[in-house]
């Protein structure tokens, strides 16, 4: 196994993301982390249920007879386990693929395509758990799977990456050879076409193309180029101008459009 495997996705706007994958030692840390999180809150679980079930086998001792006090114990384990798979079900549901531990250490959950996972994905995970820790089984199959999966990850279609810096801004960056662009766009494209979904495409590229590799940036902003002169009924442009340009521009336009009300803006 490589020190720092990497794996590559490809989003359903075709572009293309590399990321780092979490490792064994930065899952055992995060895990450690949650372990000590979730003693806590069954340490409080144990000390309100052991109130409250004395004062129930009291209750229900003259009904149920002696049998009371193992529905209790019973009820007692399945709720402890439904705290047990619940919180790592609640977090990473909540979190985007976080807990408080992988949070700390810096990893996320996410889908095999690289998208957030969702409650189906992170319900999956949870109660396979148990079977992975099961003689340290979803260390080993980390440790021996190139894509390092455990075997809720590999039930679930899910994998665990190094989570990345988040942006600094939303702001954009728009660089001037755009703002001419822009006001020639104002002019004679029509920008009511583009809809709203099409200007977070774009807007995301701009944000995320940072992030891409020169091949992949180029051959994305080309396409989405393609398509917005199409839907905006663009003939042609300057040869000068080029395809992350013409983006930026289209950006600025279409706010200003939807600050006349046609589309959304921001």
């Amino acid at each position: 196994m490589h020190l720092f495997n990497r794996i590559k996705f490809r989003t359903p706007e075709t572009v293309e993301l590399e990321f780092t994958l979490a490792g064994i030692g930065n899952r055992a840390w995060a895990l450690l982390i949650d372990y000590h999180v979730l003693a806590g809150i069954m340490t409080v679980f144990v000390v309100v249920w052991v109130t409250v079930s004395v004062q129930l086998q009291k209750l229900w001792e003259g009904i149920f007879g002696k049998q009371v006090s193992l529905w209790l114990i019973a009820i007692a384990f399945i709720t402890g386990f439904a705290i047990y798979a619940g919180y790592f079900v609640f977090f990473e549901t909540l979190w985007h693929g976080q807990t408080p531990g992988k949070r700390f250490a810096k990893i996320r959950v996410v889908r095999d395509d690289g998208r957030p996972v969702g409650l189906q994905q992170t319900a999956l995970r949870a109660l396979l758990r148990p079977i992975d820790e099961f003689f340290y089984l979803g260390a080993l199959f980390i440790i021996f799977n190139n894509s390092e999966k455990r075997v809720g990850d590999l039930a679930a279609g899910t994998i665990v990456i190094q989570a990345q810096r988040p942006l600094a801004s939303t702001t954009l960056t728009i660089s001037e050879q755009a703002k001419p662009i822009y006001e020639h766009l104002l002019q004679v494209a029509d920008l009511s076409a583009l809809l709203p979904d099409d200007f977070a495409v774009i807007r995301e590229y701009l944000l995320r193309r940072g992030a891409m590799s020169t091949k992949a940036r180029m051959k994305l902003a080309l396409e989405l180029t393609g398509q917005v002169k199409d839907i905006i009924d663009l003939e042609k442009l300057p040869e000068t101008v080029v395809p992350d340009v013409f983006l930026e521009a289209v950006y600025l336009a279409y706010k200003e459009v939807g600050d006349w009300g046609v589309g959304t803006g921001e």
